[in-house]
């Protein structure tokens, strides 16, 4: 494939994760009476669950990982998707979505940061001249996005939980900035490992994690004699099943594929770049439930948030080798 063809495939496969992964900042507002922890281990439990039938059809190649693999995935699971989602759901839940959306919009400049200062890209970095503008577009556009959300506040909130969830919400954005180097290390240190074998790998293991979770959790709620007797489907059984289930397919795994094809393609300076596109699906969503327009401050967040990224995108090929 083209050089050219290629990447236009990992920006397309990067966008469309991020419109996936948009759907998880509104299911806690959907389910609100479910907390954060029972929220990750169910859409990892229905994400473990739904790969079981891609690993039977790609039984062959799974059975080559090496432990060394499995060792990385079960990292990958356990960090990457029910650490950060637990930590998030539970910030959304404790202070609204305003300061969670803030930080976690801020992904984008703090992994093409790391991924510099690593040298993620296998050494050759792409220079900080080059990055200047399209970060400095990129968080002013997140910055006038998260300013207009706080000019609709949500109900009021004590410090207790105002501490408690800008805490969570800064170990996803630390969970979530680790997830993609480390990930996008993986991939291209092992360029013969396909991005649909590995995000199946990454589900098998989240459910052995989430199924002791859930064990766990319901240990410490019996002993704290607090334990519901619908553990831990709850009130809206039904409802909360769909939506993990959409959860588990969608966000999890679909997701978690198109995210690695764009790891495989495109630097990691840049890819960190397009998380940008779930902040921006998520602030859809909402704008969707809440049956309004985006004000606007959020319009003119947006625009700088594309522009910033096409840029950055002209910029990396313009000093990739050829």
């Amino acid at each position: 494939m083209p050089r050219s063809a290629s990447q236009l495939s990992g920006l397309l496969a990067a966008i469309g994760a991020g419109l996936l992964w948009g759907l998880v900042f509104i299911t806690p507002v959907l389910l609100p009476d479910y907390s954060g922890v029972i929220l990750s281990f169910g859409r990892y439990l229905a994400f473990g669950l739904i790969a079981i039938l891609p690993a039977a059809f790609d039984f062959r190649r799974l059975r080559r990982l090496r432990r060394a693999d499995w060792y990385c995935a079960l990292r990958l699971s356990l960090v990457g998707n029910m650490i950060y989602y637990a930590a998030l759901a539970s910030a959304i839940q404790l202070i609204g979505a305003p300061i969670p959306t803030m930080l976690i919009g801020t992904l984008p400049v703090v992994i093409a940061i790391s991924a510099n200062l690593l040298g993620a890209d296998h050494g050759q970095p792409t220079p900080w001249k080059q990055l200047a503008w399209p970060l400095s577009l990129i968080f002013c556009g997140l910055m006038l996005v998260n300013v207009a959300e706080f000019a609709h506040p949500s109900a009021p909130h004590s410090y207790a939980d105002y501490w408690q969830g800008t805490a969570l919400a800064l170990l996803a954005v630390a969970a979530w900035t680790w997830y993609p180097l480390m990930n996008s290390r993986h991939l291209k240190a092992n360029t013969a490992l396909a991005s649909s074998t590995w995000a199946t790998a990454q589900g098998l293991c989240t459910l052995p994690l989430a199924l002791l979770g859930f064990a766990i959790y319901g240990l410490i709620l019996k002993q704290a004699g607090t334990l519901p007797a619908n553990f831990p489907l709850g009130d809206q059984g039904v409802q909360f099943i769909s939506l993990m289930l959409v959860l588990g397919f969608f966000a999890s795994w679909l997701g978690t594929l198109l995210w690695n094809h764009a790891s495989h393609t495109l630097p990691a300076s840049l890819s960190g770049q397009l998380i940008v596109f779930e902040t921006l699906a998520a602030l859809s969503y909402t704008f969707i439930l809440r049956q309004t327009l985006p004000p606007p401050p959020i319009c003119a967040g947006v625009l700088l948030l594309c522009v910033g990224v096409a840029l950055a995108l002209r910029r990396v090929q313009a000093s990739a080798p050829h």
